[in-house]
């Protein structure tokens, strides 16, 4: 009894403190006393007055009035609205003396009366915080003249965009830029962001944009976005406007770009072109359209199995220059959509044009240790890439009823490539030169690849019940004409082994994918989504080689480096995910087993090979909004890992004859488990935000390489095999903390660590590799528009290798 009354009296004294810390309350009535209108419903929402963060929320009864318990002490602002009248905001204060705030009846007047009698000016409010969307005010920002809005995001608190365009908000990436709620060019930000006039702005949304799917049943299915929309003013939907510029630099170098826009009502049509050699491409950094070379391979992928001709290669005609070269770009495109029949159909479509030089220097000097032996390779090359590529794409989607939706979208590339690459490399043991080699490749390709897809999706009378069917067809196909001359010298040999041939290559691939989901509402906390998915994929790939005859033609046929390979895949996958929604969050649990019926069928020697596997991918996601400016998100996934084809049966191929990969038919799949956790918060007012991050990944029975390396002569032989008894794994954390000071003055603080293990085999010895990097930065930035922008970053970085300790510094 000694023990226990006195914890039940802490208790209670405790329970009444918190009692008391929130048990203020306000309470009053909001009506149109000229209308004589109670105005039912308006929503009336209680903010902190130091962060503008949503408090407490309600909206009025059919009389009018309104009350709020379990407020705490503290400063507020009330924020009233109704449609057609104006808002109405009071601050006020709870605390002991004033534990309740009547408002008493407040007269809620029409926009249109108060705008007849006066005109009012005051301070714009930045910042406002709508559910899960942040809105900025551009009113409340400070514009100059030919502003962009890329110079309008800047301002922003939390927000920094870097040297490349990219945009980053406490931390996180945006992963897409709208202009009024749509794609400006599809797949460009910087299109919107560096050539959209600041004045042009009324506001800029930020939010997680959910799928397609999740918007139409209304059943979160984990998949989001970060997103910025752009939202113009009224008067700046209609009218023309552009801008031309030009720069020229040191040795030889220039930048221009012209930008052409004319927008009326729900119609826009943009155009554009560049020309540059400085490394600016046009197109951002989000354009995951990559163009390739020649170097062209069937794979098998690990991702439900399927599998696909994929190439290799330099061109970065729609990326991110990476800096490596010596660039000349020239782009263009045009964009157009429009919407009609009472905004239910919508039209969309996007041309571009682009062409790319790119000429590029690399020299690597490398040594490689394996017990008792030493190898050092010294390489030098230099390449030469011309890519043209023209794209067009259209999207109609049509809403007939609000329960309806159809999207009918195809788009169409024509490229065409040259290339010109030349090597020297040479390998020694520190004492002897073991081989030597000079190859050159020159590579002409065209390709053409052209996608189509239909999505119809159908709301039921039952809410959250919905059925959505998808089918898609993508066709691409290259044509390769490939020279390949090298010479090898070999030290035990004594003599020059001599390769010179010429490579027709033609690869095809036809995948037609069909996909249905249903979700059916369980409960109201609790909905079901099942999915079952049809796939054909019928690809063929051909590589002849001919050596030069004493006539000096190509016409002698090499079968040894020649392959005509036939790939047929059935695919059926079926999928069940459970959604539970409570009042702050979603947990989404389920899973997906793909059945891959596969078929290679070697057309030289009539050899067929046949799989039959299924690839599973359970997940888990929590979704958990802790208060209007803190989120944490938990997820996890996995997923089968299939061996390639390259790993099990790969082709033989004789442009690096000092590298044999062997085949290996026992190799049997891996799994991948990731876990990941996030969390973020964010005060608007004091620009304070807190971001943490961090995964972990684990692979069982990984495929790693099983590498033999001859001594005597350098050659490299490779053979991928299962790790038994060992797990690979990754991890990252990241924590990030931001803030403003004085005179405008942010300052930030960076936390980083990632590290690894992974394994090989060298010549029958396992090597385990690990690795351990710990990083800390501090920074102070200010932006003062149109007159500078100071950043200032210092830091320090440990890397941990095996038993090795490397310490860097910076500044």
């Amino acid at each position: 009894m000694k023990i226990t009354l006195p914890l039940l009296f802490a208790f209670l004294f405790f329970c009444s403190i918190g009692y008391a810390q929130n048990s203020y309350s306000i309470k009053g009535a909001a009506v149109d006393t000229e209308s004589v209108i109670k105005l039912y419903n308006s929503s009336i929402t209680i903010i902190g007055e130091q962060d503008s963060i949503m408090r407490k929320f309600t909206r009025a009864t059919e009389n009018g009035s309104f009350s709020i318990n379990g407020l705490a002490a503290g400063k507020y602002i009330m924020l009233i609205s109704y449609p057609e009248h104006a808002d109405y905001s009071e601050s006020f204060t709870l605390d002991a003396t004033h534990p309740t705030h009547d408002f008493g009846t407040i007269n809620m007047r029409l926009k249109e009366k108060i705008l007849k009698e006066v005109l009012v000016k005051g301070e714009a409010i930045a910042i406002k915080i709508k559910g899960d969307t942040t809105e900025f005010n551009a009113k409340a920002y400070k514009i100059q003249p030919n502003d962009k809005v890329e110079d309008l995001l800047k301002q922003f608190p939390g927000m920094q965009v870097d040297k490349d365009g990219k945009i980053t908000a406490n931390g996180q990436a945006i992963d897409e830029v709208l202009l009024d709620g749509e794609e400006f060019f599809g797949d460009d930000p910087k299109l919107v962001t560096q050539n959209i006039r600041a004045d042009m702005v009324d506001k800029v949304q930020m939010y997680d944009k959910k799928s397609d799917q999740a918007k139409f049943t209304g059943i979160d299915d984990g998949n989001t976005k970060k997103v910025l929309n752009v939202q113009l003013k009224e008067d700046k939907k209609v009218g023309l406007f552009g801008k031309a510029d030009a720069g020229i630099g040191n040795d030889g170098y220039y930048e221009s770009q012209i930008l052409f826009n004319r927008f009326k009502s729900n119609y826009k049509f943009s155009a554009y072109g560049t020309l540059a050699n400085d490394g600016k491409t046009s197109l951002g950094y989000s354009d995951a359209d990559k163009l390739g070379t020649s170097n062209t391979s069937v794979i098998l992928g690990d991702d439900g199995g399927s599998i696909g001709i994929i190439s290799f290669g330099g061109d970065e005609l729609d990326g991110t220059y990476s800096g490596r070269g010596l660039p000349k770009a020239q782009t263009g495109g045009a964009h157009f959509d429009d919407k009609f029949n009472n905004n239910k159909e919508t039209i969309s479509a996007n041309y571009k044009i682009g062409a790319l030089s790119l000429t590029t220097d690399k020299n690597t000097i490398s040594q490689q240790n394996i017990t008792g032996s030493t190898f050092n390779t010294t390489s030098d090359a230099n390449s030469y890439a011309h890519t043209f590529r023209q794209k067009g794409d259209v999207t109609y989607t049509n809403n007939p009823d609000p329960n309806t939706n159809i999207k009918i979208a195809a788009d169409a590339t024509f490229k065409t490539i040259e290339s010109d690459n030349n090597t020297n490399t040479s390998v020694d043991n520190g004492t002897t030169l073991l081989n030597r080699s000079a190859q050159k490749d020159n590579t002409n390709t065209d390709q053409k690849a052209f996608n189509a897809s239909l999505l119809y999706n159908k709301k039921f009378k039952k809410p959250r019940r919905t059925i959505s069917w998808n089918v898609s067809e993508s066709y691409v196909e290259s044509n390769a004409k490939e020279f390949l001359y090298s010479d090898i010298f070999l030290q035990t040999t004594g003599k020059d082994s001599i390769t010179d041939q010429y490579k027709p290559i033609h690869t095809l691939s036809s995948v037609l994918n069909s996909n249905l989901v249903y979700t059916e509402p369980l409960s109201k906390t609790l909905a079901l989504s099942l999915n079952y998915g049809l796939g054909f994929n019928n690809s063929t790939s051909e590589k002849d080689s001919y050596n030069k005859s004493a006539s000096g033609l190509y016409d002698a046929f090499d079968s040894e480096f020649s392959n005509d390979y036939k790939f047929n895949q059935l695919t059926n996958q079926f999928g069940a995910n459970f959604n539970y929604t409570f009042t702050k969050g979603t947990f989404i649990f389920g899973a997906k087993a793909t059945d891959i019926d596969f078929k290679q069928t070697d057309e030289q020697t009539g050899i067929t090979l046949k799989r039959d596997f299924i690839n599973w991918q359970p997940i888990a996601n929590l979704r958990y909004k802790i208060s209007p400016s803190q989120n944490l998100n938990i997820s996890y996934n996995g997923s089968t890992v299939q061996p390639s084809i390259s790993q099990i049966q790969p082709v033989r191929d004789n442009s690096n004859t000092e590298t044999i990969i062997v085949g290996n038919a026992d190799l049997k799949p891996s799994f991948r488990n990731g876990f990941n956790v996030n969390y973020s918060s964010y005060q608007p007012i004091s620009g304070q935000s807190i971001f943490f991050g961090g995964g972990y990944t684990f692979i069982t029975d990984p495929i790693i390489n099983n590498t033999t390396i001859d001594p005597t002569t350098g050659k490299t032989t490779i053979q991928y095999i299962n790790l038994i008894n060992n797990t690979q794994y990754n991890y990252n954390a990241s924590l990030g903390m931001s803030r403003k000071l004085f005179w405008g003055v942010s300052s930030g603080v960076n936390l980083n660590t990632n590290g690894s293990a992974t394994y090989t085999y060298q010549n029958s010895v396992l090597n385990a590799n690990t690795s351990h990097t710990y990083q800390g930065s501090l920074n102070f930035n200010k932006y003062e528009t149109k007159k500078y922008d100071f950043y200032l970053n210092g830091g320090a970085k440990l890397y941990f290798s095996n038993a090795n300790t490397i310490a860097q510094w910076k500044l």
